[in-house]
This record gives C-alpha cells, structure tokens and sequence, in this order.
C-alpha cells in the first residue's frame, strides 16, 4: 500500500490561491441581479422575512419609500424597554427573570407567579459534575464562548427527551440551559485560569437565594460586590436579553429551528453567530479602541485634540487601521439606542463609586465629539449618529471588574433568553416551513476534461 504523504504549505497555499479566484464574486453583479446582500435593502433597511410576536426594534419611519430617522425604541412583547427598567428600578429589584417570563409567555408574571418562577431558575442553576468535569474543566480552552457552546452540547448527552419538539420540552430545555449559562461561564473561565495561567482552580457553587445577576458576581468574586454592581449586571442582562428576530443571533437560531434541529444544536448555532466581533464581541473593539485613545490623547477633555485623534481613527491612521469609531452608530438606531440612553444613566452613578469620573467623560466626550468628526471625515454638514450599546458595557463591565474574556458570553447569558423565545415561536407557526432563501450561481457552466488530459497541476512534493 502507498504511504501517505503529509500535508505540506505548498498544497494549501495552492489551494488558497485558486479559492482566492473562486470565490471572488464582481461587485456589480450584485446590483444587476438585485441582491439583497446581508439581508439588507439598498437604503440599508433590513429586508423583511419574517413576522414576530417576541420584540420590535425601531430606529426610522419610511416616508415615500426614504428612511426618516427617529429616536430609537425598544419593545420587548409591545412594552417599551424604557417602562420595562424603570418599571422595575421603581420597586427596587432585579427583573432579569421577569424578562425572561415575560419574553416567553407574552405577558408579566404576577406577583406570586414570578417569585415561583424565580425559585425554579434558581434550582436549576447547577451543572452536572460530569459535564462539568467531562466538557469544562478536562478539556479547558482559552475562549469561553467555544467552551460555552460545548458544554450546551455536552449536555444534550444527558438529557432523555433531546429530540422531543413538544411544547412543554422545548420549554423545558430553553429554561434549563438559560438557568445553567452563569455557571458555564463561571466554570469555565477559572478553568481557562488555571490551565493556561496556573491560577487556582476556583469554582463556588451557585447560590438559590441571590437574584441571578447576584449569582454571577457571587461566583465570579465571592462576597465582593457592591449593590449597584449587582444593579447595573442585571439591568444590562436584560437590555441584551432580546433584540428582534433580524439580529445575526436571533436569525440564525431561526434559520437552524427552522430546520426541526434539537434545542441544544440551535442554542449553540446562536452562540457561534453571537461570537463573531461584529456582533457580539462588538463592546470588545469599543474598549480596545478608548484603551487606545487613553495612551495617544492626553487631555481627555479638550475636544480639539480629541477631534484630532477620532479624525486620524476614521482616516485609518490610527488604532486598528479600520477607519471605525466602534461603539458608535447602529444598523437600526439613528438618533439613539435606548438601550445606551439606559445604561449610561446607572453608568454615571457607577463611575462616582468607582472614582471613574474622568474616564467616564472621556466616554461622554467621544459620544458627543464623534457625529461631528464624521461630518468632518464625510464632507457634510452633520451626520446623524448614535452611540449603541456596545459603547458603555464595555466601561460597565470594567468597573465591575468583569474580565475581559467574560464579555461576549455574558451576552449569550443575557441573549439565550431572547434565543428561546425566537426558536419556540419558529416551531410553533401553524405553517411550518424550512428558511430557504435563493443564491443566483455566476460561476457559469465549464466542460468536464478527463484527467489525462488536464494541463500539469502547480503543486509539487
């Protein structure tokens, strides 16, 4: 028998070089076949595939087929993301659970009812200690979202109904894996920790009488946390906690349901869509880009040099070269993101305990400076801009002292909730059908050539 040979660098850098030629696709095909590349329309609006019950996402009117913009809302089942927090920081608690009921049965929990429900998140917080051991700490890696989706597959092993699609199941199993997320994480970041930096091994217990953003903190740093720290985790759980069926998360794990697939492969769909840095790991860019600003602008309040350094940022001269303010803009919002206006609020009040100040009004500076820098860049008079979500959970979680690693996955802690919603709806239309949409093949048609026949290959031993 002939012996196998190895892989070598030449065979994928020849490959490569041919996928380079195969795969390039002329930009002007695009508008002569009319697509809608990323779903989007040519006004940049989003291409309507779909109807939902679960949230609404509004950032613009249309006025004669033109995108008039509007201040930004949020609608969690028709409530407004504004009533919802304020509703819940008037009575002085956390509502990440109530979020969660409330997204999946369409209406707010009674009093009792939520405090039963609270009990039944609470006890089902635990992971096994086989899959804790087997998917978590054995096989340790050095990303936490890749663990976090292993682990979702880990535990489709144990349970006994994987492939039942009844209602009652698919509840079931999406309150089950949104209840054990905190701990995941938690896991599995110390045992990133442990393994790769020889720390050791931390790993507490989840505790059934502490709110769920409590929880977290408690397993991440024991008793050392504050009552705002605490505030703030659980009213950005559930700012993330939904954001319509067209974000890339939210759509993915419809296009995946859609296709009769198991909870915990749809979930972990999701999380892969959610870990990309356009969208989840968007906060990320933001803090790496104020860390950037902090080292090259050295008085953070003067706005001339300010200016000077975003307008070297947009004109790819500064930072990463992308010629990107992150954190600042919205495929959606246009005059503002609800969800920033909220958080930045409790932010404040964050920053004064934190003795943060300073830092915080470099934030505030950005925001205001940013709109008007782009008009700068972009030769106009003004540009209408906002700052997203993503530009100050970067600032909160690191006042919490939230390490980085964590940041994307408390996303998907927050996210799986809206995830849920969407699959169980998806599999419940009385009209089920597979999501297909249509690619136009440009390649064209080729001749089949015998192989003695074929020129010489550029590949050699």
């Amino acid at each position: 028998m002939q012996a196998c040979t190895p892989v070598n660098k030449e065979i994928i850098n020849c490959i490569s070089e041919s996928i380079n030629v195969s795969s390039h696709i002329d930009a002007d095909l695009f508008t002569e076949y009319n697509v809608k590349r990323g779903l989007r329309n040519r006004d940049h609006s989003g291409v309507l595939v779909g109807l939902t019950n679960i949230g609404e996402v509004i950032g613009y009117s249309k006025e004669n087929g033109k995108i008039v913009p509007t201040e930004g809302q949020l609608l969690y089942r028709g409530i407004d993301i504004n009533d919802l927090v304020k509703g819940i920081q008037k009575s002085k608690r956390h509502g990440f659970d109530e979020v969660i009921f409330l997204l999946l049965t369409g209406r707010l929990p009674a009093s009792e009812e939520l405090k039963i429900f609270e009990g039944f998140m609470a006890g089902h917080r635990e992971i096994p200690g086989k899959v804790v051991n087997s998917f978590i700490l054995s096989l340790s890696g050095r990303n936490i979202m890749n663990m976090l989706a292993r682990t979702v597959l880990g535990l489709y092993t144990l349970d006994q109904e994987t492939n039942d699609l009844s209602r009652y199941n698919q509840v079931r199993q999406s309150l089950e894996l949104t209840a054990k997320f905190p701990a995941i994480i938690i896991y599995a970041y110390f045992g990133m920790r442990h393994k790769y930096y020889h720390e050791a091994l931390i790993i507490r217990p989840p505790r059934c009488d502490l709110s769920t953003a409590e929880n977290f903190l408690y397993m991440l740093k024991g008793e050392e946390y504050t009552s705002l720290e605490a505030e703030l985790l659980d009213l950005s759980l559930i700012l993330h906690a939904e954001h319509g069926g067209g974000n890339n998360s939210s759509f993915t794990i419809r296009v995946t349901s859609s296709s009769g697939t198991d909870t915990y492969s749809a979930i972990t769909s999701a999380l892969a869509a959610l870990k990309g840095h356009l969208h989840g790991g968007a906060n990320l860019k933001a803090l790496d880009m104020i860390d950037d600003i902090k080292e090259n602008v050295k008085d953070w309040d003067n706005d001339t040099e300010l200016s000077a350094y975003l307008l070297k940022i947009l004109n790819k001269k500064a930072h990463d070269h992308s010629g990107k303010i992150y954190g600042i803009g919205h495929a959606v919002y246009t005059y503002s993101d609800p969800r920033a206006i909220l958080l930045k609020a409790r932010a404040g009040e964050l920053a004064k305990e934190k003795g943060m100040e300073a830092e915080f009004r470099l934030y505030e500076n950005i925001e205001r400076l940013a709109p008007l820098v782009f008009a700068e860049f972009k030769g106009v008079k003004s540009k209408i801009l906002c700052a997203n979500v993503d530009f100050y959970s970067g600032f909160v979680y690191t006042a919490i002292n939230i390490p980085k690693e964590i940041f994307t996955p408390l996303f998907a802690m927050a996210r799986v909730a809206g995830w849920c919603a969407h699959r169980i709806e998806e599999l419940n239309f009385d009209a089920k059908r597979i999501i297909r949409p249509a690619y136009k093949n440009v390649f064209g048609h080729k001749e089949y050539i015998p192989i003695e026949q074929r020129e010489a290959g550029t590949i050699k031993f």
